[in-house]
């Protein structure tokens, strides 16, 4: 069993060194298996066609669709102001697009390459343009953070993972090999909840400093947040859950908002 997880940890140890890239702003190390442009493109031909779809609604010509191109477009330009002055510009080729979308789903997304949609439906929560900003912040975050290329990239390492187990288990009994994949398959699906759990972290504190950058007052994200919450409590335990507890959120919010008010400009 040990010899097991010996040969598993020295192989994907060699992957993991073989590609790795830097978060702007928090610095964390990140594995990084996939191309940007491959995945740009892909999200862009993705995004046109969920547009295109008889399912979406595109809401134009009204003033809350007018206000989620106004917030998503000073967020993007500040960003953008970011990355030049830290010689980064030319790693985030984004062709930013901002759209809301008809939809009673309390919901907004940013997919890699700054391709935004905001529904409908979370705007009695945002209520105001820096409740907006707050949201527009924290998924513009996840796209420049490149959390959709970690998580497919942590997926490709488990796979590898599993395939390199496999092999060296091939030899051993059958209870030995389903021990060992059982643990395997399980630890790997946690860790993966661990991550998403700490892109969301991650998208907190870099969304606030989005926000904060491009003119919005960070310190009333807590307010969202607060109402985003609305006093429900998860029946999901937190561990198993791809977002971290309401509570803990806004509890780390505060503690991060300090740190943003260092960008904030009005």
């Amino acid at each position: 069993m040990n010899k097991v997880f010996k040969y598993t940890s020295i192989a994907l140890l060699g992957v993991t060194l073989a590609g790795c890239s830097t978060v702007p702003l928090t610095g964390r190390k990140q594995l990084s298996l996939v191309s940007d442009s491959q995945i740009e493109q892909q999200a862009a031909a993705s995004y046109k066609e969920f547009l295109g779809s008889s399912k979406t609604k595109v809401i134009t010509g009204t003033s809350n669709a007018a206000l989620v191109k106004k917030v998503g477009n000073n967020i993007a330009a500040a960003v953008n102001r970011y990355l030049s002055s830290q010689g980064l510009a030319n790693q985030y080729n984004f062709n930013w697009e901002f759209n809301l979308i008809q939809s009673d789903e309390v919901n907004a997304w940013c997919m890699p390459g700054g391709k935004v949609a905001v529904y409908s439906g979370i705007l009695p929560i945002t209520l105001n343009e820096t409740g907006l900003a707050t949201v527009m912040g924290h998924e513009i975050a996840h796209a420049i953070a490149k959390h959709s290329a970690e998580q497919m990239s942590n997926q490709m390492l488990l796979q590898t993972g599993g395939q390199i187990v496999g092999a060296v288990t091939a030899d051993q009994s059958m209870a030995v090999r389903s021990g060992v994949n059982l643990l395997y398959g399980v630890g790997g699906q946690i860790g993966m909840l661990k991550y998403s759990r700490s892109n969301e972290s991650e998208a907190d504190r870099l969304g606030l400093i989005f926000m904060a950058m491009a003119g919005y007052n960070p310190g009333e994200a807590v307010k969202f947040w607060e109402r985003m919450s609305n006093g429900k409590a998860s029946g999901t335990p937190e561990f198993l859950s791809t977002h971290p507890s309401d509570a803990r959120r806004i509890s780390d919010i505060q503690k991060l908002i300090p740190e943003a008010q260092k960008y904030y400009k009005k």
